[in-house]
């Protein structure tokens, strides 16, 4: 069943009840970090939780399928090349949801990249509750992830 979250925008990144925070530096240099996160397609290639990944609605949105079925419609909020890449999810399949914004930042670090990704969101109670033990498993598949993309991009 599909959910309609409340809009927000790129605020919300610095004041939802909850905010998961994970940075490391990668060698990627900063151009190709951003570029990899404007391919939404591509997602699926350094990204293992992403199964599907297609931009919607004339590349202003994306359309996301996740690992276990979980499926996500998101708008961009934040295109600003090469620094900050942002999205909100309008629709998803997770019940108890009520807001979610996921913010990249990206900074140059030698002749690297400092990639910090910020996920925001608020919910029910319960939801809120839930998302405590899960913050362990988001910095683990940023790190995989973020170390694939640099594999990827420096290969």
């Amino acid at each position: 069943m599909a959910h309609r979250l409340r809009p927000v925008g790129l605020d919300f990144v610095g004041i939802a009840p909850v905010r998961h925070v994970s940075e490391l530096v990668i060698s990627a240099p900063v151009e190709a970090v951003y570029r990899a996160l404007e391919d939404v397609p591509g997602w699926v290639e350094w990204f293992p939780q992403v199964k599907a990944a297609r931009p919607i609605d004339g590349g202003k949105g994306r359309d996301i399928r996740l690992m276990g079925g979980l499926r996500f419609r998101e708008s961009i909020i934040a295109a600003e090349a090469p620094e900050v890449y942002a999205y909100r999810v309008d629709v998803s399949s997770v019940p108890g949801m009520r807001a979610i914004a996921e913010e990249w930042r990206l900074a140059p670090a030698g002749t690297g990249t400092r990639v910090r990704w910020t996920f925001a969101t608020d919910g029910t109670a319960a939801y809120r509750l839930a998302m405590k033990p899960v913050r362990a498993a988001q910095v683990k598949a940023f790190r995989d992830a973020v170390t694939a993309l640099d594999r990827r991009l420096t290969a």
